[in-house]
């Protein structure tokens, strides 16, 4: 039966078994669409990252004797819409069969599903082959219960496919190593040099520019840097394993002016563009270890096995029990605009100007950076998680909705009343004193609350709970901090909330 087979720009799976052999009545299409880069304000290297990935991929296929139909941003027959473009094939080539990868965004979904009812022709839907659990899983595995607990979920995922397992029992003796994982960098280890995989894309730079696409942030040099396929992401890999794990646990939430990746992978856009899977991942890091256990303590492994099978595969569970309504959600009824400053980074706070600026120029920050500095920022000033969603969406190179919204809405901005946080994810000056160095040359003074040098980290915290405090009153790990905010002086929470007010309504002038 002659076949029109789908492959999404974030399903570069070589692997996938519809690739093991050729078959001369499959054809693949591949499009670079705008219905794709116009829907959110994309960083250019997003842009440019997933267009190389695609094209990359596309020649892989053809190399192995595969058919595919690639249409460009500019081919002349790109409608530059998804389902137009797949009607158009069927119509022209008589497809009899159209087959393709179940999205991974419910907006891809919704669009695929609608369009296959109105097809005339044969239709399947197939799983992509990349997660560890499918796509009910953590709602089937939470049923009846009260709350997603994600440890929970965590333990379950370690038994189910036996990792880090001894007997029964977990390795090490302890399910998790969460307090050893929050160290400050101060120094004392010499940090690799970043791998980088520098390909010269002003071909591509060009041909966005031409389209008149409106992209954020920089490339600089027009090179891009990152994993575009699946033999540089297994280099990386074993890269990240044989020079950063060592020290992952331990610094994986420390900041640093000088240092946006630290001990961290990358290899998120790798794995996210599904180059390669998170079995391999987890297996390759396993298996380092065990050759290694006399080198490298558990904690180490434990804590980026748990962002792998925890946090990852536990996100992905949220978003498809949750949606539609979860992209939505405001239970803290949060509706300031996010301040000009996060596109541009222009700020007086060492920590927001850092993390932001880093953002622009690498498309990338680590998960800390996102969550308690950018997050904690917006959060504190009560900002629309709408605005916040689409900013954390466009700038990191690695964010696709089913990890970007309940990271973002979830997580970093509580939005969901505690479906996946059971706490909202708020700090003063004191928590990004300790993780790092932001506060050492900075205009502010982080240890103080009110005043013109104060941080308007902490005006901003104490101002929150305060304004708050409705929604956190029966939420027994906000006591103690409900508890604080009780015994400051009714005259001193006036004036942190005078300063805080000034704050939320003009925070580009901080």
């Amino acid at each position: 039966m002659k076949t029109l087979r789908l492959i999404l720009g974030d399903q570069l799976n070589s692997e996938h078994s519809w690739f093991k052999e050729k078959n001369e009545k499959v054809t693949y299409c591949m499009f670079e669409l705008r219905q794709e880069t116009d829907y959110v304000h994309h960083h250019i290297q997003k842009i440019v990252g997933f267009f190389l990935a695609m094209r990359t991929f596309r020649d892989t296929l053809i190399s192995r004797g595969h058919a595919v139909i690639y249409f460009e941003l500019d081919h002349p027959n790109n409608s530059q819409s998804l389902t137009d473009n797949i009607h158009n094939l069927i119509e022209t080539h008589r497809f009899e069969l159209f087959e393709y990868l179940l999205p991974d965004e419910f907006r891809l979904n919704k669009q695929l599903e609608g369009f296959v009812k109105q097809l005339y022709i044969k239709t399947s839907a197939v799983d992509s082959e990349h997660f560890l659990t499918h796509r009910f899983e953590l709602r089937d595995f939470f049923k009846g219960k009260k709350s997603l607990l994600m440890e929970s979920f965590y333990r379950y995922m370690r038994k189910k496919h036996q990792i880090l397992m001894n007997q029964g029992n977990p390795e090490g003796g302890k399910w998790n190593y969460d307090k050893s994982n929050q160290k400050k960098w101060k120094n004392q280890t010499l940090i690799p040099p970043q791998k980088l995989f520098s390909k010269n894309v002003t071909h591509l730079v060009n041909l966005i520019q031409e389209a008149d696409i409106r992209t954020i942030g920089e490339i600089p040099r027009n090179e891009f840097s990152f994993p575009v396929t699946r033999q540089e992401a297994l280099i990386q890999l074993e890269y990240f394993c044989d020079k950063l794990l060592i020290h992952f646990g331990d610094l994986q939430d420390a900041m640093h002016t000088e240092e946006h990746m630290l001990y961290h992978s990358g290899l998120s856009f790798a794995l996210n563009l599904k180059l390669i899977s998170p079995h391999e991942v987890i297996n390759k890091v396993e298996e380092y270890y065990s050759a290694n256990s006399d080198k490298i303590h558990i904690s180490q492994v434990e804590g980026f096995i748990r962002q792998i099978i925890g946090w990852r595969e536990y996100m992905r569970g949220v978003y498809w029990k949750e949606m539609p309504a979860y992209e939505k959600l405001n239970k803290l009824n949060n509706t300031h605009s996010l301040p000009d400053f996060y596109w541009s980074g222009k700020t007086r706070m060492t920590c927001l100007k850092t993390s932001i600026s880093s953002s622009l120029k690498n498309a990338y920050a680590h998960h800390i950076q996102r969550l308690m500095i950018t997050g904690n920022f917006a959060l504190l000033t009560q900002t629309n998680p709408d605005e916040v969603d689409q900013w954390y969406l466009g700038i990191y190179l690695d964010a696709i909705q089913w990890v970007q919204l309940p990271n973002t809405r979830g997580m970093s901005q509580w939005a969901d009343g505690g479906t996946v946080a059971t706490k909202p994810y708020v700090s003063s000056a004191s928590y990004i004193h300790k993780m790092g160095n932001y506060c050492t040359h900075c205009a502010y003074d982080h240890k103080k609350r009110t005043g013109d040098n104060a941080c308007p980290f902490n005006s901003l915290y104490w101002n929150f709970l305060d304004e708050k405090k409705e929604y956190f009153k029966n939420n027994p790990r906000m006591s103690m901090m409900l508890n604080l905010l009780s015994k400051i002086p009714a005259e001193e929470l006036t004036q942190i909330k005078q300063r805080a007010s000034m704050i939320i309504e003009n925070p580009d002038a901080f």
